[in-house]
């Protein structure tokens, strides 16, 4: 005999409104999805881990690297024009020593100097400050608000605890200058016997074919971008020199380099130029709107030169996307320090030459 269910027992709804569910048709399938997701990303976690921990090794080795990329087409047209690899070699070398002897010359004598008076720095900066002690004071009077603390102190500021970590980013080690110098002059050197060893590393003709077309690819992208930023660096940095020569700012020449060197670091590199001419400023004239003149024609420039000049000057063959820009000088700012910054974008190119090559994908067909 049937029976009637109860008239309160009724079919309970989700909470949520569900549109034709579709059950998986194979989940044999997807735990395997789920298998190999997890080992690549187990995979990528030890690559970066790696990655950070021989950083005292690989940061300069890496940077050698980009250099030798970058001087790739020079060394070229030398080999065609009958010199030999050793002369062109020690020639390249040289050419990089002058390089990075001119910039150690042209900022040693200013950041002695401006070490020299850290203290008398950091209480004119204190002093000129004076008008940022209220809104500063509400800001930690906030702050013991919602987080109570037995220690509470006025506002302080120690010029030396910006210079020495500073000092101490900026100044390589003995050992990785070496370990640059030394990467740098043996694959100058060996260029073509490096780049024949991996042509043959691979038994496959198409695979040794691609690995040359992406070498290939790779220095001629690097020379085209860095020779080309570079350029425009060397603008951007006479002008830099020109608004501190302009407002009465010391060591002209100074900022032209220091605004040379930091245009190449994307985004961060621009800021970091504007507070150091603000900071400077706020020592050098007796008010802060004075201090301001220097900062704001340098934004005014780099806005100008970032959003007109290198665009039209790079052009579109060039120009990469500017998110991928920003996270790849995030990431390798944050595993390398400031020189990963630098290397930030070369590397970000030559990983985009080589995907292009391994995973080449056709432009969609649009509909008519």
């Amino acid at each position: 005999m049937n029976q009637k269910p109860p008239a309160n027992v009724s079919r309970r709804k989700p909470p949520l409104t569900i549109r034709d569910p579709e059950p998986v048709a194979e989940v044999a399938q997807v735990w395997k999805t789920a298998s190999q997701s997890a080992t690549v990303g187990i995979f990528v976690i030890l690559l970066i881990a790696a990655l950070s921990l021989a950083r005292p090794v690989l940061l300069p080795v890496a940077s050698a690297f980009v250099v030798t990329m970058m001087l790739g087409p020079l060394s070229t047209r030398a080999d065609r024009m009958g010199v030999p690899s050793l002369v062109s070699a020690i020639a390249l070398f040289l050419l990089v020593i002058a390089v990075f002897y001119g910039v150690i010359v042209l900022l040693a004598a200013p950041v002695v100097d401006w070490v020299g008076k850290a203290p008398d720095i950091g209480r004119i900066i204190q002093e000129k400050m004076r008008l940022l002690d209220r809104p500063l004071a509400a800001l930690q009077d906030m702050r013991n608000a919602l987080l109570p603390s037995d220690s509470k102190g006025g506002l302080g500021f120690d010029i030396m605890t910006v210079v020495q970590p500073a000092v101490t980013i900026v100044t390589p080690a003995i050992g990785s200058l070496f370990i640059f110098f030394g990467t740098l002059f043996f694959m100058l050197l060996g260029r073509s016997e490096i780049r024949r060893v991996l042509v043959v590393f691979f038994d496959d003709r198409e695979a040794r074919l691609r690995t040359l077309k992406i070498m290939n690819d790779i220095e001629s992208n690097l020379t085209a971008y860095l020779s080309t930023v570079g350029i425009i660096n060397v603008g951007v940095g006479a002008g830099a020199g020109l608004i501190a020569w302009a407002v009465g700012l010391p060591d002209p020449v100074a900022w032209a380099v220091l605004g040379f060197l930091l245009n190449f670091i994307p985004y961060i590199g621009a800021f970091i130029m504007q507070a150091a001419l603000f900071l400077v400023g706020v020592v050098t004239f007796p008010t802060i709107v004075q201090a301001m003149f220097a900062p704001l024609l340098y934004l005014a420039f780099s806005t100008l030169e970032g959003h007109f000049i290198t665009p039209g000057v790079i052009g579109r063959r060039l120009t990469l996307n500017p998110l991928t820009v920003f996270l790849a000088l995030v990431f390798w700012a944050w595993l390398w320090g400031p020189i990963g910054a630098f290397l930030a974008v070369p590397l970000l190119i030559m990983g985009l030459v080589a995907i292009s090559h391994l995973f080449p994908s056709d432009d969609p067909t649009l509909p008519v």
